[in-house]
């Protein structure tokens, strides 16, 4: 029994950063998602929201009134810490390295966006192997697929929003196409996951 207990306690423990995608209708969901977070969510959670290039700080700060953490743009060179949310800045892809730091890049769109949901999926796949979180929400193209079935080969957990509950389930559904995922949830209930991995 206490040999059960422990190996509960290692899995819930486990997951080291939470990535999350989300496209057309992003704005809603984010809301809800960062309002679910409670003061000492202990993970990372890097957020891709595809954005028009010129896009101004606006999501940055109306997304920081909804949340308890701290949320900010990722940095070049900056470490990824536990307890923060961090939003890809808008034309460029954002990437973790091998050493758990950001970094930026201007190389082509993928999936005709930068930032590439694709593009931090990998390299955060890469990075933190079986202990990453990856969530697919509402959006309006295939964005997100692969690098959710990259994290899922590395042995990480894969998270849906549940089709029938997007705005724009074209997004959700690519994921579903693409990876057999571990939940397939509404966005509150996507909310409350977190919390008991954070």
């Amino acid at each position: 029994m206490e040999d059960l207990q422990e190996d509960q306690s290692l899995s819930k423990n486990r997951y080291q950063a939470a990535v999350v995608g989300v496209s057309a209708g992003g704005l809603d969901v984010l809301e809800i998602l960062l309002q679910a977070l409670p003061n000492g969510f202990g993970l990372p959670l890097v957020i891709v929201q595809h954005l028009h290039p010129q896009q101004d700080d606006f999501m940055l700060e109306h997304l920081a009134k909804f949340c308890r953490l701290p949320v900010r743009e990722a940095e070049e060179k900056e470490a990824v810490k536990g307890g923060v949310v961090y939003l890809a800045p808008a034309n460029y892809h954002l990437l973790i390295e091998a050493d758990k730091t950001f970094s930026l890049s201007i190389e082509e769109k993928v999936n005709f966006s930068r930032p590439s949901i694709d593009v931090l999926f990998e390299t955060a796949a890469d990075a933190y192997g079986a202990n990453l979180i990856g969530v697919v929400l509402t959006g309006a193209n295939r964005d997100g697929a692969a690098g959710l079935a990259r994290i899922k080969a590395k042995g990480g957990m894969a998270v849906v929003q549940d089709p029938k509950t997007a705005k724009y389930p074209c997004m959700p559904l690519a994921a579903l196409e693409e990876v057999q995922a571990d939940h397939v949830l509404s966005i509150d209930r996507i909310g409350r996951l977190l919390c008991e991995f954070g």
